[in-house]
């Protein structure tokens, strides 16, 4: 069902405001099954006025039950339309407009008009036929490859003037797609907005970008210049902003508007005020303006730490015409700071300030906390609120444990506490609100003493979506477009949220923010949000119920110390889009740390109430909220505040003090965390006008301020300190500056509020092409100085110099006799590249220009050198000069003369390592001044962090102790003494010499007696146990615990100890070893600081060893007290073979027994105590157990020799080694049946094993080569020698180890038969001969047999061997021995009289075996062996099992 709605619209014209136009347009709407209307679109037409563009609310159709529709009528007041055709752009734009902003609401005055469904039908039809070309050409623009186009301005900004101290704000609206870049330009120069939110605040909704510059003033005025970017390119606009300055406007005085000059006097000024909580105070100054002029009133403003104080209930501002009062209702410590008044004529205007303090109200009970202050509402919802505020600056009697948050809804009398559990965190969320409610709220602090009283409540806010909160940006308003019933973009499911972050967290909240998704379709967006607990899969939704419009959202109900994931997802009337990238894992808790603690404190005498103080900022910081400062009356430890709310800038005067008292100051940083520790105290001060101070006074002015660089936006100035310093040291530079137009020049303005430690500055955010003069100012602690003579003005003009400027700020430490050290500050030009090093020209004083030398060849990186090599008494002068890579610049003015002369009285650094291991560093000065003060520096750079070095001094002593000494810490340190005449000393630690130091604070602090022997064991007679150590040195305080197993043990029954200081001699004594006694012994030894441990550990195998050696030693001593064995019964193997069993005994009675024989026993002989028992020649008939016992009154001894198994197997392995070594080297015998080769032996034992060999290789025993034994010869037989029989022969025989060898080598001439013939009848050869035999026709086997097969059980296995012989030699195959028959198993073949082979079927692990190939003929026998093994790889794998 469909239904057309016509919409009448107000036009209003922007200089008409009477003539009023109305004009109609249609849109076109579609009802779902769900919902009356689901889709909403909009047509167009042509204009002829100016556009302002204004939004409708989404409107709602509904069917009555005739089937009629109600079309709503929608009247916009103040539309303008557009005089221009509608244009392509035109049409592109309003799609954009439609994409971007859906969800703008303005009010809609609806007219219904009701029509049938007939004619809607035929007006449908119609509108269908026109528009079918605006349709196409708007189909078009709204594809998306088509929809990209470059960046174009609808609306430019437009260039503005605006009175000096005024807000601006710059606006445009920019179409393209994708949607560009936005950028800020002031004269040509970025802006960024984040780093300077003060001044700026740069803001992008949707197509509507802003620029607002705060607190305008003269430097302000520039050309502002946008850019927009994309991938289709960019388009920029210019603004230009104009600041007008009454002084500027009227530079001779002449207000064009009067006629007149107004001079502008205060007088009757109101001076620092102090009030306190719930009173009122006023403040009020009378104003003459001069010349009077009727019905002419200044502008009176009055300011607040520089921010517009606006009327309110809290703040009244009144003037009389002639005097300017305002009136604080009501104080609160809101309202503590810097007021200023500031009177604006039209010749210019006139300020005065000064610091109203507001105390604390008195409590109600001692020891409370005073009240927060400073409560504000942030991310305001439609069910929650985060609130936060400021801790106050006195705690009470202890430390604030937390807060209590009171809401009140707006109009009520009723304050409900919020939350139950003081929060520490200075920020809370206030959750369960009603929405469309408005709520103001207030904070309670809460410590041990009580709760404190409430703080001043907060602004009302509304419950509410942000959403819903204002209307959102319109864009301008460009054509018409008619929309059919076709739309492509109904049913469009919106795309991912994009760049999803958690910007809170802590542990009552997570919040969330993302951007929109690109492709949204016609209708707005809204959002779901799902989270997911680290380690789970499952992904939770957090707003079931309805989801959100904003891209913001906050988590409560999350549990603290869990780890979450975050995601968002779409949606729109087409469904649920596609979830955005999940965030990464955020830990539900509080991440912002407690701040730092302020650097050290110096405060400086101002006037007879005040002092100002200064302190190094804390480090590292995060969302810093400000400082307190406190002070103290020395001697009362009392602490007051100085101040009741944060200030943020290290400087601070402190007044209300009492005039005479000596005071000390402290600071402590604060952040919604808490509050930091305190940092250390200032030196005390004694408060009183700083005009002069115990001789010192205010130095002289600063002279020769010259320009050193200058650049279109800003110049560099330089000066010479002041001649004269007061008396004490410089301790910093204000720079005052004017304007000179047509020779006129303006009023001296600060230009700097934080004092300058060098003598240049870089002046920024000049005008160009103006021209100005400056001043400077010196300051010490006595004051500041009258200005310095105004320079010449100076044009602010861009110099075009490549290289860099000259270095500044030089000067002078450690000047010695023969050495000094120069250090210069950077120039503040650096030229068109950065400054890559410095070059240091010295020169006598005395020389002319030509006695410039440099140095140093290479360029120093430094911006300090040590220059040595000077002469004694010689006056130098030095310049520096700059490098980049353009080349070196101009020198620097020249410093000195400086005389080369070491100061009577002059001490260096040293290092110092006390008795705790501290290691410091140490400079003393005997010329301390009133206010001098000892500077340490790191590599010639002051130390302001005190997280590596703490600074101790006392009068004419100051003391840097490395508070973890490190890598970290390697460089110069130098040490400079303020208010002398340049006292300082320097000292290099090296990382060699930290190691030495190191090493030195070990000793230190963990002094160790030494031990010239760690703890040792020995056995003493009877079994008894010494443990003993000893140390190098003791004193005689030195004492010893005896410990085991860490339990203390005494000196008793069991335990002896002695300690010989003398000799440094630690003994403990225990009689026995018993179980119990395994473990660890130790000796802890103490004297004074020094400690020493040394340990034994007893345990397992070795103390179980220990045991059985203490228990033997004590029973040898038992053993000894009566008759007893010197020496055990062993055996010896003599000569001639026989075993004798020997023993050496006291003289006593001697009995011996053999277990087998004891007849045996007559074979003892006995002599000088010596017993001998002759087994003779042993068999194994003598093996058994050998006894000798001794008895007499005294008591009884037995010795045991074992000569069964190994005992046996000794003897006769000694036996063996006797036989083999009496054996003679081999002989040779010739027989009539061939040769024989033998040794003699003193004896032999069958159980001897001799081996023979033959060219190293074994001999197999035969019919024709034997070996053997006949009584003491060992021989080896060759019947029948031959060729193959000469060689080496050797005979191995065992010696119980290894073997002892002899060779015999035969060879010689000489024909076999011819000596085989003499054989025959009945000649012999010589013994000593050589013999020749050969025999080619013996049979032998000749190859093709391996020595090992080894082959898997079920295979066959095929071998053959080659066959040599003449005649043909007959074969066989052996097993075991045993002759082997062919058969179905074993198929035995003999092929061609050659080839002999052997096949079995089938092996199994029976026929394993020694195999031999057996070959016979008349001239001899061979066999040719091999070894057969069959396995089962099943077998032999779980064989493998059962080893592992």
């Amino acid at each position: 069902m469909s239904a057309s709605l016509q919409v009448t619209q107000k036009l209003q014209h922007q200089h008409q405001h009477q003539e009023k136009q109305q004009h109609h347009y249609e849109s076109s709407y579609f009802l779902s099954s769900k919902s009356s209307v689901s889709k909403q679109s909009f047509s167009t037409f042509k204009t002829t006025s100016d556009p302002l563009p204004k939004r409708a609310k989404r409107t709602y159709l509904a069917m009555d039950t005739d089937k009629e529709v109600i079309a709503p009528f929608s009247r916009l007041g103040g539309l303008h339309c557009s005089s221009h055709d509608v244009t392509e752009e035109g049409i592109n734009y309003v799609a954009m407009r439609n994409l971007f902003v859906r969800e703008a609401r303005e009010a809609v005055e609806v007219k219904v008009e009701k029509k049938t469904r007939s004619k809607h039908v035929r007006e449908s039809a119609e509108r269908l036929k026109v528009n079918r070309t605006e349709w196409s050409e708007f189909r078009k623009k709204m594809n998306p490859d088509s929809l990209t186009h470059h960046p174009e301005f609808i609306v430019k900004p437009r260039g503005q003037t605006v009175w000096e101290g005024k807000d601006v704000k710059l606006h445009c609206t920019v179409a393209g797609w994708p949607k560009p870049r936005i950028a800020w330009y002031k004269n040509n120069v970025l802006i960024d907005a984040k780093a300077h939110p003060e001044k700026y605040t740069a803001e992008s909704n949707y197509n509507m970008h802003s620029l607002e510059i705060k607190n305008c003033d003269f430097f302000d005025t520039a050309k502002y210049h946008i850019s927009a970017l994309n991938v289709k390119g960019e388009a920029s606009a210019v603004a230009s902003v104009v600041v007008k300055n009454f002084f500027f406007q009227c530079l001779d005085g002449f207000s064009p508007e009067h006629g007149v000059t107004f001079e502008t006097t205060i007088i009757d000024k109101f001076e620092v005020a102090f009030g306190r909580e719930g009173e009122t105070l006023s403040l009020g100054c009378t104003v003459i303006i001069y010349p009077t002029v009727k019905k002419y009133q200044p502008e009176v403003l009055w300011y607040r730490n520089s921010v517009p104080l606006k009327p309110s209930k809290w703040v009244h501002a009144h003037w009389t015409g002639e005097r300017a009062v305002l009136t604080l209702v009501h104080l609160n410590k809101e309202d503590e700071g810097m007021y200023t008044l500031r009177v604006n004529t039209k010749s210019g205007f006139d300020t005065y300030s000064a610091y109203v303090f507001v105390r604390d109200a008195n409590v109600e009970v001692e020891g409370v906390p005073v009240a927060p202050l400073d409560v504000r509402c942030h991310d305001a919802n439609k069910d929650y609120v985060v609130v936060t505020w400021k801790q106050p600056a006195v705690e009470g009697s202890s430390s604030i444990l937390g807060y209590y948050i009171d809401r009140c809804e707006v109009g009520t009398h009723h304050w409900a506490q919020c939350n139950d559990v003081p929060v520490k965190y200075a920020r809370f969320p206030v959750t369960a609100l009603v929405e469309g409610r408005s709520y103001v709220f207030r904070v309670r602090a809460v410590n041990k003493a009580g709760v404190s009283r409430p703080s001043r409540v907060s602004e009302a806010v509304v419950a509410m979506d942000p959403s819903d909160r204002a209307p959102g940006p319109s864009a301008p308003w460009t054509g018409m477009i008619k929309f059919t019933e076709e739309d492509p973009t109904v049913g469009v499911v919106p795309g991912e949220p994009t760049d999803v972050v958690v910007t809170e967290a802590t542990k009552s909240y997570v919040v969330l923010a993302w951007k929109p998704p690109d492709q949204r379709g016609h209708e707005g967006v809204m959002y779901y949000i799902e989270k997911r607990i680290s380690g789970t899969d499952i992904w939770q939704r957090v707003n079931t119920g309805m989801p959100v419009k904003s891209p913001r959202f906050a988590l409560f109900d999350l549990a603290e110390g869990k780890s979450y994931s975050f995601r968002v997802r779409c949606c729109n009337s087409a469904g649920v889009g596609e979830p955005s990238e999940s965030t990464g894992e955020t830990t539900v808790g509080d991440k912002l740390d407690l701040p730092s603690a302020p650097g050290n404190p110096v405060a400086t005498r101002n006037t007879d109430t005040s002092v100002v103080v200064f302190w190094g900022a804390s480090k590292d910081v995060k969302h810093l909220v400000g400082y307190y400062i406190e002070c103290s009356v020395v001697g009362t430890d009392v602490w007051m505040p100085c101040n009741n709310k944060p200030v943020k800038q290290t400087r601070f005067v402190c007044h209300g003090l009492t005039t005479g008292a000596n005071y000390v100051f402290r600071v402590k940083a604060v952040n919604a965390a808490g509050y930091s520790q305190s940092s250390p105290n200032s030196d005390a001060v004694v408060v009183q006008a700083a005009i002069l101070v115990m001789g010192i006074t205010i130095p002289g002015k600063p002279t020769g301020v010259t320009l050193l660089e200058a650049f279109k936006d800003y110049m560099v100035l330089g000066w010479t300190a002041p001649a004269n310093n007061g008396g004490a040291d410089i301790r910093g530079y204000f720079v005052d500056y004017r304007t000179v137009k047509g020779g006129v020049v303006g009023k001296w303005h600060e230009m700097n509020h934080k004092a300058l430690t060098t003598t240049s500055y870089k002046v920024k955010n000049l005008k160009e092409s103006v021209f100005y003069q400056f001043q400077i100012r010196a300051m010490n602690m006595a004051g500041v100085s009258k200005p310095s003579l105004p320079c010449a003005p100076l044009e602010c003009k861009e110099w075009t110099i490549t290289v860099p400027g000259a270095p500044v700020g030089l000067h002078v430490l450690e000047v010695r006799d023969t050495s000094l050290v120069v250090l210069w500050e950077p120039p503040l030009f650096d030229g068109r590249f950065p400054v890559n090093g410095y070059y240091l020209d010295v020169k006598e004083a005395s020389a002319g220009e030509e006695g410039w030398k440099g140095v140093h060849e290479k360029v120093n990186k430094m911006k300090y050198m040590k220059v040595t090599g000077l002469k004694g008494g010689a006056s130098y002068v030095f310049r520096v000069r700059a490098q980049n890579i353009a080349g070196v610049g101009k020198p620097s003015a020249v410093l000195g003369p400086i005389l080369a002369q070491t100061r009577p009285g002059t001490k260096e650094i040293f290092v110092d390592v006390d008795d705790d291991g501290v290691i410091s560093m140490v400079f003393e000065c005997s010329e301390m001044k009133e206010g001098s003060e000892f500077v340490w520096s790191k590599n010639y750079k002051e130390i302001t962090d005190t997280s590596r070095l703490t600074i101790v001094s006392e009068r004419g002593k100051s003391r840097a102790i490395f508070n973890s000494p490190s890598l970290e810490d390697l460089g110069t340190f130098s040490c400079m003494v303020t208010n002398t005449d340049g006292i300082s000393s320097s000292y290099t630690l090296t990382e060699e010499g930290l190691k030495r130091l190191l090493d030195i604070s070990h000793d230190h602090k963990f002094p160790v007696i030494p031990f010239k022997n760690e703890m040792a064991m020995e056995l003493l007679e009877k079994g008894r146990v010494r443990f003993w150590t000893q140390v190098e040195k003791c004193t005689s305080d030195c004492q010893v615990d005896y410990v085991f197993n860490d339990v203390i043990i005494a000196q008793g029954k069991k335990y002896t100890m002695n300690f010989d200081k003398s000799t440094g001699i630690i003994e403990m004594f225990m009689d026995s070893l018993e179980v119990t006694d395994e473990g660890t012994f130790t000796f802890n030894l103490v004297d004074g600081k020094a400690k020493g441990t040394t340990s034994l550990v007893l345990i397992g195998d070795e103390f179980r060893e220990l045991q059985k050696k203490s228990e033997f030693a004590r029973a040898e001593w038992v053993r000894k007290q009566g008759p007893h064995f010197v020496e055990y019964l062993d055996f010896a193997v003599t000569p001639e073979c026989d075993v004798l069993l020997k023993c050496k005994v006291i003289e006593t009675n001697v009995n011996s027994n053999n277990y087998k024989e004891d007849e045996e026993a007559k074979k003892i002989e006995k002599k000088d105590g010596k017993l001998t028992f002759n087994i003779g020649k042993i068999s194994k008939q003598d093996a058994g157990v050998y006894e000798v016992f001794l008895r007499d009154e005294r008591g009884k001894d037995k010795s045991t020799f074992n000569l069964t198994d190994a005992g046996y197997q000794a003897v006769m392995n000694e036996l063996f080694r006797v036989i083999a070594n009496s054996s003679s080297e081999i002989k040779v015998l010739s027989t009539e049946h061939g040769i024989v080769l033998y040794s003699m032996v003193t004896y032999y034992h069958e159980d001897l094993r001799v081996g023979w060999l033959h060219k190293d290789g074994k001999i197999a025993a035969s019919e024709r080569v034997k070996s053997g034994v006949t009584g003491d010869q060992l021989w080896l037989k060759i019947n029948e020698p031959t060729e193959k029989d000469k060689g080496k022969y050797s005979m191995d025989i065992f010696d119980g180890k290894d073997s002892v060898k002899r060779v015999f080598e035969l060879s010689g001439q000489g024909d076999i038969c011819e000596n085989y013939a003499h054989k025959l009848t009945g000649f012999m050869v010589d013994a000593h001969s050589c013999i020749s035999c050969s025999c080619l026709d013996r049979a032998r086997v000749v190859g093709g047999l391996p020595d090992v097969v080894a082959i898997q059980e079920g295979k066959s296995l095929n071998l053959t061997g080659n066959v040599w012989g003449e005649p043909v030699p007959e074969v066989s195959w052996t097993k075991n021995e045993k002759v082997l028959v062919s058969d179905d198993h074993y198929k035995l073949k003999f092929e061609q009289n050659k080839f002999a082979s052997i096949t079995i079927a089938a092996v199994t692990t029976a026929d394993s075996g020694k195999y031999a190939l057996v070959v016979k003929n008349k001239y001899g026998t061979e066999a040719g062996e091999f070894t057969v093994s069959v396995y089962n790889p099943e077998e032999e794998e779980s064989k493998e099992e059962k080893k592992d």
